[in-house]
């Protein structure tokens, strides 16, 4: 039974048992941002077991696309060395949420196994934990036999999401693979890999409390998980997962592109099998939109993909492979998720690229690790700066060089690799500025913690501008010689910083700046120039201008409209902007950090090639379609889950308060978002794409202006239409025509007077050559040229036969001279780098090269004539007689 029907069998068995299917990562869980979910981001069914969300439904079943490569759930290392260890598997699993308990979920998975799949009950050992009678009794109601049914500890028999949590008691059914493998008769409870386990079906019944204490959970539930590629090769009667048709397909495309056969050498057999397991995991994260990159979940891939390269220099692929891997995988899986077939060129596309871009400091990496390696003595472990310098310099993940010195028998301190990735952090952090959140002194925390965060009144409804409010000062601060210190008033001409109960000024964050304005009372001023925040409060930032201000006053908040509108425009336009960018490139794309102010945004977005007009184009008609629909936006706040469970954007690695608000454009576009917005998409007036550009690998950005500002824009380009019209004497319809004409008018100028300097050169070749003398039968010429001394030299040559030439002219201020000679005699006769080098010292300067070819510089060009005449000196005293 191929994996496919497997697949297919497990969820329509469980759809007939009352259960939903599941989108695949409908269900998260695990905390562990090393073991993620591929399209993790739904609901997770955590809350569902603890009783503080209600899910639509009691049953569910899924197969979850699952990913594992370092953490506490380590399997990197393994894969490939082992029968059953990957970096990407799928798990079928069934669930139940307060519905049934252990009695249904023992039936179902004995009657799937037994009956649907047809396993024989001998071959199958059961266990449970050691305490839970319960279960045991279960499984021997069932006809069990008593003999193959083991109790077990909670380290093996009991499970848990974490330190707190759901967690209850497990019972893992394991399947004998026979003699054949080993003659260890124990059962499961020996630990011999005989015996593997393929379902684990975990009984969720308690709640682990931080303080250690365990309380029963409102309504028990069921979470199970069986290994897909486990099943696959039990039902296709092979002991590693590796032999089974998962992998077999993606195995012998590898033996095919390296002309390496499987099964002939136990290393190439690994780095087959390495190569297999990484193709799958590089297709479904790339298929699922993580980009490579340094930072989260884009950096697993990043990792993955790089130790699938080298494994594959290691068997012969010196050019890259990796793409039709992936292609293969497609082939293999695309019956089962279509969507890999929608994005097989995507898909192709930037494994490609990214593989390319790693084989040009590949070579250069492993030339340093492999000199510093024969630095070692035995014992001594590879420097953790070497290592890091391979991480930081030439993208070399740590654990690729744990891989490689383990290859040579070394070590790596990995102290040390921490120590100066810990080092750079803190350079980071000394260098950052701040963007919103700024480093505070304990006055601010304190503030804080007596008063509580700011409370933001800005957001602009139909009935409120948002640009007014009223606020109580609660905190001031003096700024002198750029330090604050706590104050209880501000006087006429001082600067410092205001804190208020409210205020409708927004707080620089979310890439969102600050607004400016004023706040006044009984005659004094304070002009707001920036505001930012800390610790939860608004700190209004700026210089009293008249008047005083003390703790306690009730303020009048203003903030410049005008500004604050250009802001919302341009906010609004990203929010556009990002959900353009997702229709035309595709789901991959996601935001890397935005700039929003009134005169501009900025957005960065991951994108691995740079867009073409064609993109540029539709992206900015989806957004301008968008502002002419003039829809009203809608925010909501909500818990962060929910939010998510609807489809709003949020940014992988960010962290969330547990409520959030949500900004929807309807039918476009729904993002997490605390920024300030337009009411409805037709205030943004019209949007422009200023420019697109890469600021790292796999990450671009796109400039670009709404409003009054992209009016200007069109504005200023129509000017500047017309100012090269006039200049070309031409009308605007034909400026592109007539500059095409003076391209080509230029480049028949230019080859024009390369035809006339080489006939100049050729000319002076001619006058050089009668200046030539035969010195022990060899034709020396030594003189001045003004051009190119290296072509001019090289036909020389040519004219002269057995010849050496030296040339020289001034280029400013410096001196130049060329050696040059020919084959017959260079290192033989006359060594070129030598013999300028002796030349060089006439014009204060040095310079050296090959035996036939040589040249040096000086910033004595009086000292050429000088030079010249030591030219015709050596070559008398050198080549006379030899």
């Amino acid at each position: 039974m191929n994996v496919h029907e497997i697949r297919r069998r497990f969820l329509n068995f469980f759809r007939d048992h009352g259960h939903e299917v599941v989108a695949s990562a409908s269900l998260v869980p695990h905390d562990d941002p090393t073991l993620f979910f591929v399209n993790a981001g739904m609901v997770p069914f955590k809350d569902a077991f603890t009783g503080a969300a209600r899910r639509e439904v009691s049953r569910a079943t899924s197969v979850q696309r699952c990913m594992r490569v370092s953490g506490k759930h380590n399997d990197l290392e393994n894969v490939g060395r082992t029968p059953r260890h990957h970096t990407f598997f799928e798990m079928l699993g069934n669930f139940s949420f307060g519905d049934y308990f252990k009695r249904e979920a023992i039936a179902y998975s004995w009657a799937f196994l037994t009956q649907e799949l047809g396993i024989s009950p001998d071959r199958l050992w059961v266990t449970v934990f050691e305490e839970d009678d319960e279960a045991y009794d279960l499984w021997l109601e069932i006809g069990f036999p008593k003999a193959r049914l083991q109790r077990m500890g909670a380290d093996e028999n009991f499970w848990s999401m974490g330190d707190t949590g759901p967690c209850g008691p497990c019972s893992e059914i394991h399947y004998d693979h026979g003699p054949g493998v080993s003659n260890d008769t124990r059962g499961p409870a020996g630990g011999d890999d005989r015996y593997v386990e393929i379902w684990n079906l975990v009984f969720m019944q308690f709640e682990q409390r931080a303080d250690g204490s365990r309380v029963p959970l409102p309504s028990p539930s069921i979470d199970t998980g069986a290994g897909l590629e486990r099943l696959a090769a039990v039902m296709q009667g092979v002991f590693s997962n590796y032999d089974a048709d998962v992998f077999q397909g993606l195995i012998g495309k590898g033996a095919e592109l390296s002309g390496k056969p499987y099964g002939d050498e136990p290393e190439v057999d690994v780095a087959l099998r390495v190569i297999a397991d990484h193709a799958r995991a590089t297709t479904f994260l790339v298929s699922d939109g993580v980009m490579p990159s340094n930072e989260g979940r884009g950096y697993v891939l990043r990792r993955v993909m790089r130790r699938a390269i080298r494994f594959g220099v290691k068997i012969g692929l010196d050019r890259p492979f990796l793409h039709q891997m992936c292609a293969r995988v497609v082939a293999d899986f695309g019956s089962a998720y279509p969507e890999l077939r929608e994005r097989v060129a995507f898909i192709e596309e930037v494994v490609r690229a990214e593989e390319e871009r790693f084989r040009t400091t590949l070579d250069r990496g492993l030339r340093l690790l492999e000199a510093e390696v024969d630095k070692l003595q035995p014992g001594e472990a590879l420097s953790g700066q070497v290592a890091f310098t391979l991480s930081d310099t030439f993208g070399f993940p740590l654990d690729l060089t744990r891989l490689i010195a383990e290859e040579q028998g070394i070590s790596v301190d990995e102290g040390g690799f921490e120590q100066a990735l810990e080092a750079q952090r803190a350079r980071g952090r000394a260098a950052w500025k701040g963007s919103g959140e700024e480093a505070v002194e304990g006055y601010w925390r304190q503030v804080a913690d007596d008063v509580g965060a700011t409370v933001f009144d800005g957001y602009p409804t139909s009935s409120r501008s948002g640009v007014e409010g009223q606020g109580r000062v609660l905190a001031l601060a003096r700024r002198r010689d750029h330090e604050l210190e706590e104050v209880q008033a501000l006087s006429s001409g001082e600067s410092g910083v205001i804190v208020m109960d409210r205020t409708p000024f927004y707080a620089e964050s979310g890439g969102q700046v600050g607004d400016v304005g004023r706040l006044v009372v009984d005659g004094a001023v304070f002009h707001v120039d920036d505001t930012t925040k800390a610790s939860g409060l608004h700190l209004h930032h700026g210089r009293l201008i008249q008047g005083d201000v003390t703790v306690g006053h009730a303020l009048r908040a203003m903030v410049e409209g005008p500004r604050r509108d250009a802001t919302r425009r341009n906010h609004t336009g990203t929010h556009l902007l990002h959900a353009a960018l997702r229709e035309v490139l595709g789901d991959h794309v996601t935001q890397k950090g935005s700039l929003v102010g009134p005169d501009r945004l900025r957005f960065d977005f991951s994108h691995h090639k740079p867009m073409t007009e064609q993109e540029l184009v539709a992206v900015e008609d989806r957004v301008n379609a968008q502002i002419l629909r003039n829809v009203a936006l809608t925010d909501e706040v909500m818990p962060l889950e929910r939010a998510k469970a609807e489809g709003a954007m949020a940014l992988f690695g960010e962290k969330y308060d547990d409520e959030v608000r949500v900004v929807r454009v309807p039918g476009f576009s729904t993002e997490l978002c605390g920024g300030t917005h337009v009411l409805r998409t037709g205030d943004i007036g019209s949007f422009v794409i200023l420019s697109e550009a890469g600021v790292a690998a796999g990450v671009r950005r796109l400039e670009a202006q709404t409003g009054q500002g992209a009016l200007q824009v069109s504005r200023d380009r129509a000017a500047a239409l017309r100012e090269a019209a006039e200049a070309l004497k031409a009308g605007a319809d034909r400026v592109v025509e007539s500059i095409r004409k003076l391209q080509d008018e230029r480049r028949r100028l230019e080859r024009e007077l390369e035809q006339a300097r080489a006939e100049l050169a050729r000319s002076a070749a001619s006058d050089l050559l009668s200046h030539a003398r035969e010195i022990g039968g060899v034709q020396v010429l030594v003189g001045r040229y003004d051009g190119d001394l290296k072509e001019q030299a090289d036909r020389l040559r040519d004219k002269l036969g057995t010849s050496l030439v030296v040339l020289a002219s001034t280029k400013g201020s410096k001196a130049i001279l060329l050696v040059a000679t020919t084959s017959d005699l260079a290192g033989k006769r006359v060594h070129a780098g030598h013999l300028v080098r002796d030349l060089a010292k006439h014009i204060g300067g040095g310079g050296g090269g090959r035996p036939d070819l040589a040249q040096a510089g000086g910033s004595q060009p009086e000292g050429l004539d000088s030079a010249l005449q030591a030219a015709w000196a050596w070559a008398e005293a050198h080549l006379t007689g030899a």
